[in-house]
């Protein structure tokens, strides 16, 4: 009679990758999201959002082929009747977390209004803040300096949103100055400090 140590014993499941959904919205910062989205592909599964403004930065010839790039126009191309998918919740269903890099000042705005007139905004709309979402926000001096983006940033970060902050370096425009997306391996290194060696 076997014992329980002879016994086959079911194979241990595999663990799923972490599941992240990349956003990327219209500042010049948007040239790294191809390598953002490389970065994070390397340990997780990647989809990524790109708004129509930010998708003139955007070299979609050489993304990675394994990570999907979805924008506006994708929306609503499948969605035919009742109980169809809709792909901003089912975005929100499917990630585990959300990094939204570069968040531009017009985006920031948008989220602490509650605006949702693109694929990204609504996703942000419908996330679970159970759910981390990281933002680099990207742009000009003056910009991150006005007294409106402290006051964006302050609503963004009572809502659950962690900010991975610009540095200062020479920006698109010639200026010297803070405001520049942190650079695409900071923001991978610290996604995936939330998910810790046993996820990964």
């Amino acid at each position: 009679m076997a014992t329980q140590d002879q016994l086959p014993q079911p194979a241990a499941s595999q663990p799923r990758r972490p599941r992240v959904l990349a956003a990327a919205s219209g500042s010049v910062a948007a040239i790294k999201f191809e390598s953002l989205c490389r970065g994070l592909a390397e340990w997780a599964d990647v989809r990524a959002v790109a708004t129509g403004a930010s998708l003139h930065f955007i070299d979609r010839a050489s993304f990675p082929s394994g990570v999907a790039l979805l924008t506006d126009d994708d929306e609503w191309s499948t969605w035919r009747r009742v109980g169809d998918e809709v792909l901003h919740i089912e975005l929100r269903k499917w990630a585990d977390a959300m990094v939204i890099a570069p968040l531009s000042a017009n985006t920031l705005a948008k989220i602490t209004g509650g605006l949702c007139d693109n694929l990204l905004t609504c996703v942000v709309r419908a996330w679970d803040y159970s759910k981390p979402v990281y933002v680099a926000p990207a742009m000009n001096t003056f910009m991150w300096d006005n007294p409106f983006t402290r006051c964006h940033l302050d609503a963004v970060g009572e809502l659950g949103m962690s900010l991975i902050p610009p540095v200062t370096k020479r920006l698109a425009c010639g200026d010297y100055g803070n405001g520049a997306m942190a650079e695409p391996s900071e923001i991978c290194r610290t996604v995936r400090l939330f998910f810790g060696p046993q996820d990964l």
